[in-house]
């Protein structure tokens, strides 16, 4: 069953009104008829089964079948903080990470980033993130497309974690698996969870410093991993035990 995003204003009492580049996509790529089921969600992470209705060049009508069917999202927010890396690493962390369960993407600049972006060019791949940010909800059946912030210093990134229930940090030099298990614990309690990662670089000792006074550290194991594959690692421990966690009290 496919899947499609829309506003609120598109949302009626008995019918939802797609329109835009959507409408071409469900008219002329996927072919579809009346009849056909899809799966619409808006931001505020409702979910409607619906069926196709009329369709038109400009507009297509969906009869809602179903209102608030089971949705796809984690029971705890995941606010992911990047350290930018450099080439497409930053495009594969945000499809993966999308696909995973990741509520909010920010984008930090780290003292020892590779990449160095000045205003224009962030704005321009802050814009081609959110797109890649929206297909991936898309193909993942997401209730929510998860939003890119635009880059932050470091110092913004740390103030606006704090807003977070719990705060992880996990970091190339920390020892001790143990530890991250124990960090673990009671996750499944809590609201919203940040995560930061480091640049190819690394934190800076000042940065890990001034994380350690507010969040836990803790270690991915004994292998050094690049930072998108510890970004997708973390996602996937936290997507599992969350779900694992969910699914016992359901």
């Amino acid at each position: 069953m496919y899947q499609f995003f829309v506003e609120d204003d598109q949302i009626g009492e008995d019918s939802i009104q797609i329109i835009g580049s959507d409408v071409n996509h469900i008219k002329n790529v996927l072919r579809m008829k009346p009849g056909e089921h899809v799966r619409i969600s808006n931001q505020s992470g409702r979910d409607f089964l619906c069926s196709v209705e009329t369709l038109s060049d400009d507009e297509v009508t969906l009869h809602i079948e179903k209102k608030d069917i089971p949705g796809t999202e984690l029971p705890a927010k995941i606010y992911l903080f990047q350290g930018i890396p450099k080439g497409e690493r930053m495009e594969t962390v945000i499809e993966k990470t999308v696909e995973l369960g990741v509520y909010e993407i920010i984008p930090v600049a780290m003292k020892y980033c590779v990449v160095k972006l000045d205003e224009k060019k962030a704005e321009k791949k802050v814009a081609r993130w959110q797109e890649i940010a929206r297909s991936a909800a898309k193909q993942s059946k997401r209730s929510i497309i998860p939003k890119i912030h635009p880059l932050m210093s470091f110092k913004e990134a740390a103030e606006y974690a704090m807003q977070c229930d719990r705060r992880l940090v996990p970091y190339e030099n920390e020892e001790g698996i143990a530890a991250t298990a124990k960090a673990f614990e009671g996750l499944a309690d809590v609201g919203s969870i940040s995560v930061f990662i480091g640049p190819e670089g690394g934190f800076a000792k000042e940065e890990i410093n001034a994380l350690r006074a507010d969040s836990q550290v803790i270690s991915l194991g004994k292998r050094i991993l690049r930072t998108d594959t510890a970004s997708i690692t973390m996602l996937s421990m936290l997507m599992m035990h969350l779900e694992m966690a969910q699914s016992t009290t359901e």
